[in-house]
């Protein structure tokens, strides 16, 4: 089973320790890539550089998030000569969110013409990834609106997908088999989110669309302050879930890990994920 990581750039020095040791630990899981996000009109684009380099060092294999909204298209290009020189061969393709203040999207208005420019730029140089959301994208007019721009991202050139994170099987099984439907032959990796703080946890999914089933939402609010059973009980849920997909034969799992290793481990351990107890770079 393929695994991914997905990391983001610290913003304080303590931050960055925790990261750099979360990523030392993370490393046995031997990932096949691991990823790296980018801030809303480049907010965090230098973090994300720094961030890529020392990533490099421990993993074979480092696809930064590249946004493009705000971005002209000689901004984009320089960017990503830069990563091809730096070694980069796979990037994760998004809009990203305008951020306030800026009255124009630039050059790129949707992912899709990222990929298009990546394309026409760069041929195949870069594998590219894109988002896909199993429970609609929150802007999107229609879920056949949101299901079309997703093959369009896959026509206009990418190669494979990771998905918003979610709690229902079925709302990931149902996009796969509708996006074959339509032709989609490329991986669709589910994204997994693991659960720690439920506050933190319901203010995500509330901003990306993701939903938290009834039941799930009801059992960590009842726990109020108790971490450890809020712990306990994301891991029994989250664990279970990944089991349903491997299972069922997903192509991949991409754990985002809010840069801790402990919650991915633990349920990496608990399915006998984990490829290695060394660092795959060494």
């Amino acid at each position: 089973m393929d695994l991914s990581l997905e990391f983001f750039p610290p913003k304080t020095q303590a931050a960055s320790v925790a990261l750099s040791e979360a990523a030392q630990a993370l490393a046995r899981l031997a990932p096949r890539y691991v990823s790296v996000t980018y801030g809303a009109g480049g907010s965090t684009r230098e973090g994300t550089l720094t961030t890529v380099g020392q990533m490099q060092d421990l993993f074979d294999e480092v696809a930064p998030h590249v946004s493009c909204v705000g971005a002209s298209e000689e901004e984009m290009g320089a960017l990503l000569e830069g990563y091809a020189k730096q070694g980069i061969r796979r990037i994760v393709a998004l809009r990203g969110d305008l951020p306030s203040g800026f009255g124009q999207a630039g050059a790129f208005a949707h992912a899709v013409d990222l990929v298009r420019f990546v394309r026409a730029t760069f041929s195949s140089q870069f594998e590219i990834e894109v988002a896909a959301y199993p429970e609609v994208h929150p802007q999107a007019r229609s879920a056949e609106a949101d299901l079309s721009h997703f093959v369009e991202k896959v026509a206009a050139g990418a190669n494979g997908a990771i998905t918003q994170y979610f709690f229902n099987s079925d709302a990931y099984f149902r996009f796969v088999d509708e996006a074959f439907a339509r032709g989609i032959d490329i991986p669709i990796v589910p994204g997994i989110m693991p659960i720690t703080n439920y506050t933190q946890l319901a203010r995500f999914s509330d901003a990306c669309g993701a939903e938290i089933p009834r039941w799930i939402r009801l059992r960590l609010a009842g726990y109020g302050d108790d971490v450890a059973s809020i712990r306990a009980f994301g891991l029994e849920v989250v664990t279970d879930l990944v089991d349903q997909l491997t299972t069922a034969g997903v192509p991949g799992i991409h754990f985002y890990t809010m840069n801790r290793a402990e919650p991915t481990l633990a349920i990496a351990d608990a399915l006998g994920l984990s490829k290695s107890q060394s660092n795959p770079a060494q």
